[in-house]
């Protein structure tokens, strides 16, 4: 969720312990976070410490995992995750990797196993390899990601059905089209068990391609959550009469309880060795045009990439501390840079002009001292 849509649903997490909320893209929370009193902000680190809010994925952004350098992806996440552990004292659980446009086995292997994460999750996979594992329930897997080294470097894989959004029907955005959970008995529309039918038939049919009696629900997707208050509103009808009416049990939940709750089943898993490339959404329809887009963007970032290594290294012969010049601002330029929409090119212009400004800056900043920590091993 945008840093915006969070400031929104902090408040609404306060008045139910039993609501949950994820946050993924540390460059939008920090943002906010920076903004906030420190009031605020305790109350923020207790709705993490209760499990109410959680941050997955954790890195700077969303990166993407066919273009970077598998250097600049440790690194964004790396950058993502030091600032959950200063200010929180956790690290995430779980990888949660909705949007890129295909997905790599490097990731499951360097940035799930090796990194700690219980379980991967995604969204965007070939729409016939989405069909064939519907019907084989696959679309949960071990993958193993690296043939080197085997089952040490596995994890817990997931692609969701249909992509990251709620079933059809379910989106509570106001002016959507979905009906809502209308419970007033004097009302002319009172639906209350219809909406529960519709529930409980888009849980069956996602428990039909699913192992397990545990079904997963991405409840939001893009800018949907500015509605928050609508949104959480309906999910309590909802999770209440559907309790209620008995067939299916429904609850707040997250990423990593749902992943506990899948390993205490302990069910037999498909395995999964190699990459989710190429990617189509359709027939006729590759996104593969994005591995050579935008190239002078794609080679700045990878030369400001090398550069940033080596400026890191010479750095520590200054004393740090909080003086200037540093590597910070090209650290965060490049973080930012590995997004999905970013170094892959799949960007507007405004934006790719924006990335190229912030580089610049950060090497202009680096450069200052490159050249100081040399003048420091020539004296």
């Amino acid at each position: 969720m945008r840093a915006k849509c969070f400031g929104l649903a902090y408040p609404a997490l306060l008045p139910d312990e039993s609501t949950r909320f994820v946050f993924v893209e540390q460059a939008f929370f920090q943002r906010w976070w920076r903004d906030q009193s420190e009031e605020i902000q305790r109350a923020v680190k207790q709705l993490v410490s209760s499990g109410q809010l959680e941050f997955i994925n954790g890195g700077m952004c969303m990166h993407d995992e066919a273009t970077p350098h598998y250097i600049d992806m440790i690194d964004q996440t790396t950058l993502g995750h030091q600032f959950i552990k200063e200010e929180s004292g956790l690290t995430p659980r779980i990888g949660w990797q909705i949007d890129p446009f295909g997905h790599s086995a490097v990731q499951a292997s360097l940035l799930g196993a090796e990194v700690g994460f219980d379980a991967f999750f995604f969204g965007r996979i070939d729409y016939q390899d989405r069909a064939k594992r519907k019907n084989e329930k696959s679309l949960e897997v071990v993958w193993q990601g690296s043939k080197s080294l085997g089952s040490s470097a596995q994890i817990f894989a997931g692609a969701f059905p249909a992509n990251y959004e709620p079933p059809p029907s379910f989106y509570f955005k106001v002016n959507d089209a979905s009906p809502i959970v209308q419970d007033d008995i004097t009302l002319f529309d009172y639906n209350v068990q219809d909406r529960v039918d519709d529930f409980v038939a888009a849980v069956v049919s996602q428990a039909n391609i699913t192992r397990t009696n545990h079904i997963m629900w991405t409840m939001g997707t893009d800018f949907k959550y500015q509605s928050v208050h609508t949104w959480f509103r309906q999910m309590d009808k909802l999770i209440h009469y559907v309790n209620m009416d008995g067939h299916v049990n429904a609850l707040y939940s997250t990423p990593s309880i749902y992943t506990d709750a899948k390993h205490a089943t302990d069910r037999f898993w498909p395995t999964k060795t190699d990459d989710f490339f190429p990617y189509a959404d359709r027939a006729n329809n590759y996104w593969t045009g994005y591995f050579t887009s935008r190239p002078a963007f794609k080679c700045y970032v990878r030369m400001l990439s090398c550069y940033y290594l080596a400026a890191r290294q010479l750095e520590f012969f200054k004393v740090r501390g909080n003086s200037r010049p540093n590597t910070d601002t090209l650290a965060d330029a490049l973080a930012i840079a590995q997004h999905h929409d970013a170094v892959t090119g799949t960007e507007k212009q405004h934006l790719a002009n924006d990335y190229a400004k912030r580089l610049s800056m950060g090497y202009v900043e680096a450069e200052e001292i490159v050249a100081s920590s040399l003048a420091c091993l020539t004296k």
